[in-house]
């Protein structure tokens, strides 16, 4: 029996070879790795009963190489080491079916015992492997058949229904015990993991998590669980095969049980689809329609559609909500009551069954009108405030949900009253592009170009700019560059042409010409007399 020890300490990696007596407890071969990526490449090529990890370490966590063991089927007992006594690693620690979490400062005596523990096990599980070892390894090709097939059958749904002759065709190729008169069911789980969660930061881990709980929770004497199936980041075909007549009731119970445990244990929201049940000879309609339903309803998280609802309902018109009501609430600065208004109307047409995405793209399509609108006779320039990546990412997804729409919404309205609120203090704007000016003299400056820093209007801008400090816009760049060219030529040994450049003028002679507007003299005459008498600090 073999030990694979894997942390990033050096010191740690050394304590425990020689202050555990490997040699008592029958350990043949003790390996160590520094990393996830060196214990990969051990547990690739040697044979290892038992892994003892650090969970945090710069190049990968013990949890990921957990993760990994897992979703390569090794028997291996893993126990984790770790500084923090967090309650999320033991969690995650407890999905991954580690057999021990051990807190550092090491205690020998006590590691020594957990280490004889999952030796014991080990042992145990040798013994079960060798007895099911054929069937096993029989079980493992059949699933891998099973997810081949299903993935097809998927595939081949989304943009047109697999043929029957294709499905009688795979099962052949598969080997597989269906018949074509055998019901199947689908659901699909669309699955929303909360900012900060497991799910947004280690996929990996909540993937392996999430199928975890789905295996379990969805064992059920009715039926089978042919194949889970991820068709799309965050969205889960499960594919059931009845034993018995459909019961739309037991699914729903499933549904309900999900979601309500997808919060405290995944940290996710979820929404439950439920397809049609058929014969396997229909299954691709089947999928189609389930796929369908999916892309075309908005859906609110926490909650269970059924595509047989959908088919029943009818497509109804797009009745927009009180734009002239929402207007007013803008301009009197009523975030709250604006947001809890539209909010009020998504919900009124969720309830009515009468809300689905190419309504809400129109929905979303007035409030983005109505908001660029109150912007733009602010003399606010919306397509360059509204730029960049959480602009980008709130956008694509604000049709997936009715809280995607709301944060969606809540991010535009603050953005444009933030901004609004900003606007409306001529001398704050007025400073800012003062200070980009005094700092940037020597790029560019052109009057849209400095428009654009601060979101405006270049007409609004400039009058802006006028009124509060006297001076046009443009001749306050060129006494912003004068003043670095005259302490250029006072503290420096430059050629003329070199200072025009550096404050921003590639025209030598155009350059002479203000030059000798704003100061008297030519810049050459100046850098004389400058030399010829020195100023004294």
């Amino acid at each position: 029996m073999n030990v694979l020890l894997v942390d990033d300490d050096y010191y740690v990696i050394a304590a425990l070879e020689k202050k555990i007596d490997w040699k008592s407890l029958n350990i043949e071969s003790v390996y160590t790795a520094n990393n996830v990526a060196q214990a990969r490449e051990i547990l690739e090529t040697q044979s290892v009963q038992i892994v003892i990890s650090d969970i945090e370490m710069p190049q990968g966590s013990g949890l990921e190489l957990l993760a990994w063991i897992r979703e390569n089927n090794y028997n291996i007992q893993t126990i984790f080491l770790t500084n923090y006594a967090d309650f999320n690693y033991a969690q995650k620690a407890i999905e991954l079916q580690s057999f021990e979490y051990f807190l550092k400062p090491i205690e020998f005596d006590k590691l020594m015992l957990i280490i004889q523990k999952a030796i014991v096990r080990a042992k145990e599980q040798q013994n079960n492997e060798k007895a099911i070892q054929e069937g096993y390894f029989w079980q493992r090709n059949q699933a891998k058949n099973l997810e081949h097939f299903w993935r097809k059958v998927v595939s081949g749904s989304t943009t047109s229904p697999i043929k029957s002759a294709a499905i009688t065709y795979a099962i052949e190729e598969q080997n597989l015990a269906y018949q074509m008169n055998d019901t199947f069911q689908s659901l699909l789980f669309n699955v929303f993991p909360h900012n900060g969660s497991m799910g947004k930061e280690e996929k990996g881990l909540f993937d392996f998590a999430l199928l975890n709980v789905l295996y379990e929770l969805l064992q059920n004497p009715c039926f089978s669980i042919e194949s889970i199936l991820e068709y799309k980041d965050y969205n889960w075909i499960v594919i059931l095969q009845w034993n018995e007549t459909p019961d739309s009731q037991v699914l729903e119970g499933l549904c309900a049980s999900f979601i309500q445990k997808a919060n405290p244990y995944l940290k996710c929201d979820v929404c439950c689809n439920i397809g049609l049940s058929g014969k396997l000879n229909d299954i691709g309609n089947l999928f189609k329609q389930l796929i369908k339903m999916d892309e075309e309803i908005t859906k609110s998280r926490n909650q269970t559609f059924w595509v047989e609802t959908y088919l029943r309902q009818n497509k109804t018109a797009y009745l927009p909500p009180d734009l002239v009501l929402l207007e007013e609430l803008l301009n009197q600065n009523k975030l709250a009551t604006f947001l809890e208004e539209a909010t009020h109307y998504l919900k009124g047409m969720l309830i009515n069954r009468t809300l689905d995405t190419s309504v809400l793209s129109l929905f979303r399509l007035d409030i983005v009108q109505l908001v660029y609108s109150f912007l733009k006779m602010k003399g606010i320039q919306v397509h360059k405030l509204y730029t960049g990546t959480t602009n980008d990412q709130l956008l694509l997804h604000s049709l997936t949900s009715i809280e995607d729409m709301e944060e969606y919404l809540n991010y535009l309205i603050h953005t444009a009253m933030k901004y609004r609120d900003f606007a409306a203090q001529p001398k704050s704007i007025a400073e800012e592009i003062k200070q980009y000016i005094h700092t940037h003299y020597g790029d560019d400056l052109t009057r849209n170009g400095l428009a654009e820093i601060v979101y405006l209007n270049p007409d609004y801008l400039a009058r802006l700019f006028k009124k509060e400090t006297g001076i046009s816009l443009g001749s306050y760049v060129i006494q912003v560059r004068i003043a670095a060219a005259k302490n250029l030529l006072e503290t420096t040994h430059l050629s003329v042409y070199t200072i025009a450049n550096k404050v921003g003028y590639t025209n030598y002679s155009y350059f002479s010409k203000l030059f000798k507007q704003e100061v008297g003299l030519p810049p050459n005459e100046y850098k004389k007399e400058q030399q010829a008498h020195p100023v004294i600090m």
